[in-house]
């Protein structure tokens, strides 16, 4: 029973952590370029994974072929969403058109699931998807502004993100549903790691500001995000359908704008209660199973 009740609000945790990444995003972002940011939270993370997962005795993968398939996944769901989305804004990109377009993820995954995994996508199923898009639409569209900053490379970078997030979605499930939980989320972070460490070095100066703000932000974003979020996606991919799997990214972009409207004052407004209200209806209308 308490396995059953787990299983159920899983989703929900994950998009009550996932949002917070936007959170601890804006307190750190300031004191380190994107890739930089990214390549020294990666290192923490391994730094403290490894030898948890050498005291556990856990199985690494079997061939080197596996360990590429994780790896894979690791630099697009870890390296291009990431830091597609992360040096969008750098570019001046809004964040909240940045989370529209990156709100995409379910339709994108809905349209090729079919042909690639197998997976039958219902009228219903695609009704909750286009709800959940509208209700996405409601909460960021105000936020959009007057269109400052908005420029064919960043609009371009958000779409990479986009993309990078459906692959790694898909591609997990196709080739790595039989990955152990700890090291294959260990041989993810490896691969990101090698990913934003190149782009860093190619285009950021390797400067951070070890501010009170940025240790805190990096805390969180280490321990929250990295390791508990990441496994419970991995979790959710492996026992549930990529379609319902990726139509929890809806709540998403609406949970980060409330955590923003909460903590920063950002205005949310009634327009956007209802398009929370919106997407969460979408989401139903996806994963229930009747």
């Amino acid at each position: 029973m308490e396995n059953a009740l787990f299983t159920r609000i899983m989703p929900f945790v994950f998009v009550f952590l996932w949002s917070t990444g936007f959170v601890g995003a804006k307190f750190g972002l300031p004191y380190a370029d994107p890739f930089v940011f990214l390549f020294v939270r990666f290192v923490i993370v391994l730094i403290l994974m490894i030898p948890v997962i050498f005291l556990m005795g856990a199985k690494w993968p079997k061939t080197w072929r596996e360990a590429a398939h994780i790896g894979t996944t690791g630099v697009l769901v870890h390296g291009v969403y990431l830091g597609g989305v992360f040096w969008a804004i750098d570019t001046g990109l809004p964040a909240g058109l940045a989370a529209l377009i990156v709100g995409l993820q379910p339709v994108v995954t809905a349209s090729v699931v079919g042909s690639i995994l197998g997976e039958r996508v219902s009228m219903r199923q695609w009704g909750g998807l286009i709800l959940g898009l509208i209700g996405v639409a409601l909460v960021l569209l105000p936020k959009i502004g007057d269109g400052v900053g908005i420029t064919p490379f960043g609009i371009g970078l958000a779409v990479f993100a986009l993309f990078g997030m459906t692959a790694g979605t898909l591609y997990q499930k196709r080739f790595c549903t039989g990955m152990e939980l700890m090291s294959g989320t260990v041989v993810q972070y490896v691969a990101a790691s090698v990913f934003v460490g190149i782009v860093a070095l190619i285009k950021e100066p390797l400067q951070v500001e070890w501010s009170m703000n940025f240790i805190l932000a990096m805390a969180w974003l280490v321990l929250v995000l990295s390791i508990g979020a990441i496994m419970l996606l991995m979790v959710l991919i492996k026992q549930g359908e990529a379609t319902r799997v990726a139509s929890m990214f809806y709540l998403v972009p609406p949970t980060a704008a409330f955590f923003a409207w909460l903590l920063f004052d950002e205005q949310l407004g009634v327009l956007g209660f209802a398009g929370f209200a919106i997407a969460a209806l979408g989401v139903a209308l996806v994963i229930m199973k009747r």
